[in-house]
């Protein structure tokens, strides 16, 4: 893997940070799906956490995008995002035979959305559903929250990859 990815800049307003960031943990994301092929994708390397495929962390990280940004705090309909089916706890992270390449475009294209959402908002507007205590909650938290789920899904998927195939890198 040859990485070709930057920090943000040192010194920036607080919204840029926090997008850039975010879209940081993004990028690495994805990279660390480059090369895969299908069977790679699916295949668990984690036995007590079978779910943990490069496939399924992406497919939770498109849903987790959606979870926060989209149903959260504009306060969307929540019955679209299987994050909230109650009779299967890992309903986001089966991917169902999709294949990666529409995985990864489904997330991009959830990222996207969501960088319109922030850029529309002001970083103290709290979120608008009314379940899950989403009024409490403002653009800032989630943003941060966002960082550091992608971030630690970032460091999961870094672990699968090597273990897959012996892929290691950092960007």
């Amino acid at each position: 893997m040859s990485p070709s990815l930057e920090r943000p800049p040192f010194r920036t307003d607080e919204r840029t940070a926090l997008v850039d960031w975010l879209d940081l943990q993004r990028q690495i994301l994805r990279w660390k799906c480059e090369g895969l092929g299908e069977e790679d994708a699916r295949r668990s390397v984690v036995p007590t956490s079978p779910m943990m495929t490069m496939a399924g962390l992406v497919s939770h990280m498109r849903w987790v995008e959606h979870t926060w940004l989209e149903v959260l705090f504009l306060g969307g309909d929540e019955s679209t995002n299987p994050s909230f089916d109650e009779s299967d706890e890992d309903a986001d992270w089966r991917t169902d035979g999709i294949p990666l390449s529409q995985l990864l475009s489904d997330y991009e294209s959830q990222c996207a959305r969501s960088n319109e959402i922030v850029a529309a908002a002001s970083l103290d507007d709290v979120g608008r559903h009314p379940k899950f205590n989403a009024t409490k909650v403002d653009l800032r938290w989630m943003l941060i929250h966002l960082i550091e789920e992608t971030g630690r899904h970032a460091g999961h998927a870094d672990i699968v990859r090597e273990l897959l195939d012996g892929t290691k890198g950092y960007y």
